[in-house]
């Protein structure tokens, strides 16, 4: 581990100011629960790393016109026991399937939207983009664990997010605050992400001397039911292999609106606009879920050992959603 210098701000506007410094080469800590690892790994090599866990404004989950702020510091054990998202079943959903005390108590809203991923080309020193000599380990390599969907470009890695399928779904914003000490702005989180196309590009639109503050929720209407389904190849602290949040507006039992977006099947959150018009106009059934499912994985492309995931990508859709109306026997 590279040595690193540590900055423990008081208020965002001096978060900023010092995320911004020596060129953009920093780095946030705020759970901690993966920065540690990187670090030790060598994949990166701040100098300087800013700890944000003073900055009471960044905590705590409060009413506001139009809907619900987090503080991107709010932790996933406070997700579960906050009255205020109890509403939200989808993001309660993806909390408690994670089966880690320490990441329910440690682990961060903020620090989920903005983990970096769990490629091992990538962990291991090859970038996100996984390659060497200008050659894509990836395509010929090991990769069931990589993109089905979006993958025709280079980057092959899966987003690593577990809430960003769900919040997008719900339509959520993120505030993002910076490069400049009192500028900030709201972006809706399905915008936030992006896939690069050089070594040099992030996983974000975060620049230097930006940061996550708070995700705006929006009001909770009646008629409006959500879900999360994530598949997990272990009961223990393990990623998904693929997931989906969806969120359902219905009207005498036929859903006038729909948002389904997929997880971990590409290097964004998927948002699938063919699986949510394949809703619209019908009634949740066993068959209606299962076509949207197969609406969803239409346009993959798997690689040479995740085709598996295809299947899984489409189970996920279909629970997710049947999830949503209470149609998935023996799940909440």
């Amino acid at each position: 581990m590279s040595s690193f210098e540590y900055a423990s701000p008081n208020t965002e506007a001096e978060a900023a100011e010092m995320l911004a410094a020596h060129g953009g080469q920093t780095a946030i800590l705020a759970g901690g629960t993966d920065l540690h690892n990187l670090l030790r790994a060598g994949v990166i090599a701040p100098r300087r790393v800013v700890d944000l866990k003073n900055i009471s404004s960044l905590q705590g989950v409060s009413m506001v016109s139009g809907g619900l702020l987090v503080g991107a510091l709010t932790t996933l054990d406070e997700i579960l026991r906050n009255p205020l998202l109890a509403p939200y079943q989808s993001l309660l959903q993806v909390a408690d399937a994670v089966h880690s005390i320490q990441i329910q108590v440690q682990g961060t809203l903020g620090g989920d939207l903005c983990h970096l991923p769990n490629c091992w080309y990538y962990r291991n020193g090859y970038g996100l983009l996984g390659k060497e000599k200008g050659e894509s380990l990836v395509a010929g390599g090991r990769n069931q664990f990589h993109a089905i969907l979006g993958n025709q470009g280079s980057a092959k890695y899966v987003s690593a997010s577990r809430f960003a399928p769900s919040l997008i779904a719900w339509g959520a914003q993120v505030r993002i605050v910076g490069p400049d000490p009192d500028q900030s702005a709201m972006v809706p989180l399905e915008y936030f992400y992006v896939t690069p196309k050089s070594p040099n590009q992030g996983v974000t639109i975060l620049q230097p001397g930006q940061f996550v503050s708070h995700i705006l929720l929006p009001e909770i209407r009646d008629e409006l039911a959500s879900a999360s389904y994530e598949v997990l190849q272990l009961e223990g602290l393990d990623w998904p292999l693929a997931s989906a949040g969806v969120c359902l507006t219905t009207s005498a039992g036929i859903v006038r609106e729909a948002r389904v977006v997929l997880g971990h099947v590409a290097p964004t959150p998927w948002v699938s606009h063919d699986a949510s018009l394949a809703l619209v106009g019908q009634s949740i059934t066993e068959e209606s879920a299962a076509a949207a499912g197969e609406a969803a994985v239409a346009s993959a492309t798997p690689l040479s050992e995740n085709e598996y995931k295809v299947t899984i990508a489409r189970t996920a859709v279909k629970r997710a959603v049947l999830r949503a109306m209470h149609q998935l026997q023996g799940v909440s």
